[in-house]
């Protein structure tokens, strides 16, 4: 399996809420390319957890369309979406323990992922392989009780590309571990999508993961609000023409200021109208 791509349109999520409702996400558009690795960032309630939950088919949207690879999700029944969350998309749950079963190895949690996908006939890598992938071969058949956090997570992710899937989902994937073991999730995530060419997308809060990953995508107010590409952020011009400005922007600017689009030769560049004030008395 490689990579998947992932495309969003008009993508809405409404959560019912006590007495009215939430729009989680208000029209996400979206696309990420097989083979990318990319961060969601964002404040808490922007929607970024709720539009990886959405990549995994464990909602369904209020409206828009969500596409991976050639399955449209909306389109698919709750056994189509099983089955594609068994075989081409896998996903990591915020908080490791939350992804592997107490009693079992590590061997043991990625063999029993493995085991239905066999039942389909799906060319799978050795268990080895995997546990080599992220760095556990020795530690493989270690009690839960005796690994340490940041192996433990490394676990969860054997086990969610325990399928080799197309599409990797993790949901915070470094959140409280130290700055050591969060490197060497953050490697394995990199030697992953280098060795299989999958596809990754996580959500993360934390500045120095977001750092490390080749593209950053920010939600605000449930739209894509701006893109990182090599450590330069974009505003994002959404389908309906709507620009939503930088905070740091938007700080500078008071409601109802004023500003137009300039064309030069560098490009276009937003300039903020100064207009004289009018005398008491006088007309505009």
């Amino acid at each position: 399996m490689t990579g998947l791509p992932v495309m969003t349109a008009g993508l809405v999520h409404i959560y019912r809420a006590e007495h009215h409702d939430v729009a989680a996400l208000a029209g996400v558009d979206l696309s990420v390319q097989a083979g990318e690795m990319v961060a969601l960032l964002g404040p808490s309630g922007a929607g970024k957890s709720t539009l990886l939950t959405l990549f995994g088919g464990l909602l369904r949207p209020s409206a828009g369309r969500i596409r991976i690879g050639d399955h449209e999700l909306s389109r698919m029944s709750e056994q189509d979406l099983d089955s594609l969350r068994g075989r081409d998309v896998g996903i990591v749950l915020q908080g490791a323990s939350r992804n592997l079963i107490p009693h079992k190895t590590i061997r043991e949690n990625v063999a029993f992922a493995q085991g239905s996908s066999r039942g389909r006939g799906q060319d799978i890598a050795p268990v080895d392989e995997i546990l080599d992938l992220v760095r556990l071969r020795d530690r493989a058949d270690t009690p839960l009780s005796s690994l340490t956090p940041g192996e433990l997570q490394r676990g969860a992710l054997a086990v969610a590309v325990s399928t080799r899937p197309g599409l990797l989902l993790g949901d915070e994937p470094t959140s409280q571990l130290d700055h050591e073991a969060r490197d060497q999730v953050l490697q394995t995530l990199s030697d992953i999508n280098s060795t299989w060419g999958t596809t990754i997308i996580v959500v993360t809060h934390d500045p120095d993961v977001a750092a490390r990953m080749p593209r950053t995508v920010t939600i605000r107010d449930g739209r894509v609000g701006a893109e990182g590409r090599e450590g330069e952020e974009f505003a994002v011009v959404s389908a309906d023409g709507s620009v939503p400005l930088p905070p740091h922007v938007l700080a500078t600017l008071t409601p109802g200021t004023l500003v137009r689009l300039v064309e030069s030769e560098q490009g276009w560049t937003l300039v903020r109208d100064e207009l004289e004030e009018v005398p008491d008395g006088e007309a505009l």
